[in-house]
């Protein structure tokens, strides 16, 4: 098997070269944003951790340059975002106001108050965070951490906060951490309940194993890519509950939005009303974002989103002069920030309205995304580009939020599995070596979608077919290489990538011992209740009490026909055993392990049959094979 790279073919330089001439490369206005208020950059831009592994090497974008012509290899709009988003450093977004940018997928921003500065958002891990942190005290001093912000409940906001906030502060409580209301329930849950897959898939989303360049990763239109060092959470100590909501945040008045179940469950908006500056969050930035992440998740509602916008433009409209994002780079000017928030409004709500509109129409949801077009104001701004989400598979997420996955018609309520399905269509077609042989005709021709798809049946049906299995990598490089999107052009040089080397697993996880220690005791049974192998455990019954000793609660756990169920209302039947525990030992239950300090009244071998029936994720499932 042929595992080398290839150059890119006839079909897509032509696509390449439509692009140059229908999208507006003229305009430099992102360029001179990205730039302003600079004050220096970390240099290197590489950030270790404490045991000299690399968590983010922001030095290995500089083949991107300065947004010079593209390679044939990289989509020429791809190309200029990833220009954009490796632009490194600290800014100056007004006098008081700093944003450290290109140390992670995310920006971390840093007000200043009267004693100290404020941090908005601390990045992803706890070694980027620090970076980032060390790059603004170079620049404005040595001034203390009086306060923290999450503005939503995604890891890269929250993650790297051990980082800029000492150990003994924390626990001092002397920092105020303010979030969005519900914050650490969905900061927690995300990433314990399908952490795992969503883990594993996001090395495909981002090209976690794919070298950096023209042919491998070159950024992931959010930003470059994920930092893979600490990831901490210190909850929380005020919760923002209602739009109009004010802090006062040493010294800075702060006025909150929310907006819950837009980008992230639990999200808010900020005003600075002394320095008419608005944080937007997640929830307006130079992309197209996602209404369903390529990684997996819960279906996001895009007529909300768009209407948190309109509230955002009627509530800080009239005064604003500086809007800017947890990711990209700032929009300066009332009329500018204005139009910009509107365009995202609008960008979201179309696209909601139009599917709606065409599933009433009897579309499904492949179809609307081919019909799907933007008007042109939309199709010309930059900041509405697909380059993290697309109006493909945003299409499909929001028909599936209505409709969910069956489209209606019978012939697709009961599908073979990949696998059986796979068998099937290549007997049908001739055998693996005819389909092989119709797909280099093809592969030749530029169709590369249809060269996927029935190559995908033949790896699945025959993984070992040497043939198949090449040109199917062929075909998902120049899928690759032709996206504008950044996570779709490294989910398919991640394909390619795992055909011709075999499965890298999951470089990153989120799922940090400062995750788990903020469970709750519900989430922890949760998370075991997911993890129980139901066909093994028919035949066992397990009746646990257990009492969390340091506040008294008590749940009762009991494991039946292979389903694990809690309460907490009182029973009257005797349990095979009373398990006693402090509540921060519950954690050790989330990973199915024997919480330390337990004590076990009853009968001691009830726990381990519980535990005897959890299997353990797979961080390392296959994917594009069976």
């Amino acid at each position: 098997m042929d595992i080398t790279q290839k150059p890119a073919t006839e079909p897509v330089i032509a696509q390449h070269e439509q692009t140059l001439k229908t999208l507006p490369f003229h305009d430099r206005q992102d360029f001179e944003d990205a730039r302003r208020g600079f004050l220096g950059a970390l240099a290197p831009s590489d950030v270790r951790a404490a045991d000299g592994r690399v968590v983010w090497d922001g030095d290995s974008y500089r083949f991107l340059g300065d947004g010079d012509e593209a390679p044939e290899t990289v989509n020429p709009s791809l190309w200029r975002q990833s220009c954009l988003t490796a632009i490194q450093g600290l800014f100056e977004v007004v006098p008081g106001i700093y944003q450290v940018r290109g140390l992670d997928l995310s920006n971390m921003t840093l007000v200043e108050g009267e004693r100290g500065v404020i941090v908005i958002d601390p990045l992803l891990s706890a070694e980027t965070a620090a970076a980032a942190l060390g790059l603004y005290r170079e620049h404005r001093g040595d001034r203390p951490i009086t306060g923290i912000v999450y503005t939503h409940s995604h890891a890269d906001h929250f993650g790297g906060v051990r980082g800029v906030l000492p150990m003994a502060d924390a626990e001092a409580g002397d920092v105020p951490i303010v979030a969005p209301a519900g914050f650490t329930g969905h900061a927690v849950s995300e990433n314990v309940y399908a952490g795992t897959a969503m883990a594993r898939r996001s090395g495909y989303m981002y090209g976690a194993a794919l070298e950096r360049g023209p042919r491998g990763q070159v950024g992931a239109g959010l930003g470059q890519t994920v930092s893979t060092g600490a990831v901490g959470l210190v909850p929380p100590t005020v919760e923002i509950t209602a739009t109009g909501e004010e802090q006062i945040l040493d010294g800075v008045r702060v006025v909150f939005q929310m907006a819950p179940g837009s980008e992230a469950p639990a999200e808010m908006h900020l005003y600075l009303p002394e320095r008419r500056a608005l944080c937007i969050a997640e929830n307006a930035t130079h992309v197209l974002h996602n209404i369903l992440t390529i990684r997996g998740a819960l279906v996001r509602d895009s007529r909300v989103w768009a209407g948190y916008l309109t509230e955002a433009i009627d509530l800080f409209g009239a005064d604003l002069e500086v809007l800017f994002a947890s990711h990209h780079w700032p929009i300066w000017g009332r009329e500018r920030a204005v139009e910009f928030l509107g365009l995202q409004r609008d960008l979201y709500a179309y696209l909601h309205d139009q599917t709606v509109r065409m599933i009433n129409q009897g579309l499904t949801g492949p179809e609307i995304a081919e019909a799907m077009v933007l008007p042109p104001a939309l199709e010309r701004a930059w900041h509405t580009r697909g380059y993290y989400g697309s109006v493909s598979h945003n299409v499909r997420a929001i028909y599936q939020r209505y409709m969910g996955w069956y489209d209606g018609n019978p012939a697709r309520l009961w599908p073979h599995p990949p696998v059986e399905a796979g068998r099937r269509y290549v007997a049908f077609m001739g055998g693996a070596d005819a389909v092989v042989a119709k797909a280099r005709e093809s592969f030749a021709d530029g169709d590369f979608r249809w060269v996927a798809e029935v190559l995908g049946h033949v790896v699945f049906a025959e993984p070992d077919h040497e043939a198949a299995r090449e040109l199917l990598a062929d075909t998902f490089e120049q899928l690759g290489y032709g996206a504008e999107n950044g996570t779709w052009r490294c989910a398919y040089l991640s394909g390619a990538h795992e055909l011709r080397h075999g499965g890298f697993g999951t470089p990153t996880a989120t799922a940090s011992p400062d995750m788990l220690a903020q469970l709750s005791a519900e989430q922890v049974f949760d998370s075991l209740a997911i993890r129980v192998n139901g066909p093994r455990s028919w035949d066992e019954r397990v009746v646990l009490d257990l009492v969390l000793t340091d506040t008294g609660a008590r749940y009762r756990v009991v494991l039946r026909n292979g389903v694990l169920t809690y309460t907490k209302a009182p029973q009257a039947d005797p349990a095979d055993a009373m398990l006693l525990l402090p509540a921060g030992a519950l954690a050790a239950l989330a990973i199915g392990g024997t919480p330390p300090g337990i004590e076990v009244d009853g009968d001691t071998s009830a726990l381990g049959r519980l535990l005897a029936t959890l299997d353990a994720p797979d961080p390392d499932f296959a994917i594009v094979t069976p």
